[in-house]
């Protein structure tokens, strides 16, 4: 069984859209700046790395299906040109009514993840910027870290106000992790 880190994909690699607004063409996805050297990171230190993302957009007609994966296919060429492998992207189309198993806070995504590639869970991290995606990773039996500006009371085993940051303490926390391991 091999670990992973599960990224949500909007305010965890990308800026955000303006509320009530979706990323929808090439030109509106702004990576952020550091997302390609962290996800390196996480690709050298051995965990495979996966996009787990809401995508309501397609069933409100704002993209196609189709659109979304040539989307999602730019942004990994673009990060794998940097070093930073994006193993496999998985979405949801749903609306959030009625619920589906795949949309976070459901953890369907993380789970046909795990199968796909035959994944630890329990080694593995989910990193969000929402409640929903702490919740998805939690119900799939995930370590979490939540993106935040500040510090607020949260269910996440980690905070951090970057991907960067995040990355450096799930790194460091593998790292202690594999060290007591060792040790006894």
């Amino acid at each position: 069984m091999v670990k992973a880190v599960f990224l949500d994909r909007d305010g965890v690699i990308n800026y955000k859209a303006p509320e009530n607004c979706y990323v929808t063409h090439w030109d509106e996805m702004y990576l952020y700046p550091d997302v390609a050297s962290a996800i390196a990171r996480l690709n050298r230190a051995g965990f495979r790395v996966f996009v787990i993302s809401n995508q309501r957009c397609i069933a409100k007609g704002l993209i196609t299906e189709a659109d979304l994966v040539s989307l999602h296919r730019r942004m990994c060429d673009e990060l794998a040109r940097s070093g930073a492998i994006i193993d496999a992207v998985y979405y949801c189309p749903h609306d959030t009514h009625p619920p589906c198993t795949c949309r976070k806070p459901a953890p369907g995504m993380l789970l046909d993840a795990a199968r796909d590639h035959q994944l630890d869970l329990p080694a593995s991290w989910m990193i969000g910027d929402s409640d929903t995606d702490i919740k998805a990773g939690r119900r799939a039996g995930c370590k979490t870290a939540r993106l935040q500006s500040v510090d607020a009371p949260c269910a996440a085993d980690v905070l951090a106000a970057s991907l960067t940051e995040a990355v450096d303490r799930i790194l460091d926390y593998d790292r202690s992790t594999i060290f007591t391991h060792e040790i006894s």
